[in-house]
């Protein structure tokens, strides 16, 4: 008898960590890239290190400092969690989006676990789907690589928020595989407005610069 119970506990804790690692998010759509667009993606996406000291930057330090205390009940240690923040907004920011709505992305796609996968087999803290790494880098890339994942993402979601000429609303749909419905880029966009606003100055967000503003009702 209490070998049983054992074994039911066993597989209800193994059960409990299945369904904590998996991301609720959609599945970006294959698609058929034109060979222009498919080789400004890759080189979008070509590894390039955050810049040595890029968090001292004082706008940089600013935001940090204003997004690290919401982030600490999601990653703990502060170290990480400011790595993680200067890479978010170094990435956002390269890509030409707005970095809290990433992190609004992240919130809803994986909820900041680093290692979650979809029913889909979508990957990481953007849930991206394993195709584009053949589609746009290399196989040989790890998705549950933070910079990676990151820059996978940004580089994605700025790829269907030019080819919706700048509809944010439905590039998120795009993001998700759930383009025409509006409960995923309204999740996100309520993550946004929740947990996420900010007011940088003028000179923090370079020019071309997505950001999330317009699209929230």
């Amino acid at each position: 008898m209490i070998s049983t119970v054992r074994l039911l506990a066993a597989a209800a804790l193994a059960g409990a960590l299945l369904v904590s690692s998996t991301a609720h998010a959609g599945a970006q759509v294959e698609e058929q890239l034109a060979p222009s667009v498919a080789t400004v993606l890759s080189q979008a996406v070509s590894d390039s290190p955050v810049p040595a000291r890029y968090a001292e930057g004082i706008q940089v330090r600013t935001w940090l400092n204003a997004m690290s205390p919401r982030l600490a009940n999601r990653i703990a240690d502060v170290n990480e969690r400011n790595d993680f923040l200067a890479t978010v907004h170094y990435e956002a920011t390269r890509a030409g989006l707005d970095p809290q709505l990433v992190l609004a992305v992240i919130q809803h796609e994986s909820g900041f676990k680093k290692y979650a996968v979809s029913t889909a087999g979508a990957r990481g803290y953007l849930q991206v789907m394993p195709f584009w790494t053949k589609l746009i880098g290399s196989a040989g890339h790890n998705l549950f690589h933070l910079r990676t994942n990151l820059r996978y993402g940004c580089v994605i979601l700025r790829h269907y928020v030019d080819i919706e000429k700048g509809d944010l609303f439905r590039a998120l749909g795009r993001y998700n595989g759930s383009l025409g419905r509006p409960e995923y880029p309204d999740a996100v966009l309520a993550n946004l407005t929740r947990y996420w606003q900010y007011a940088p100055t003028h000179a923090s967000l370079p020019l071309g610069v997505v950001t999330a503003q317009a699209a929230i009702h």
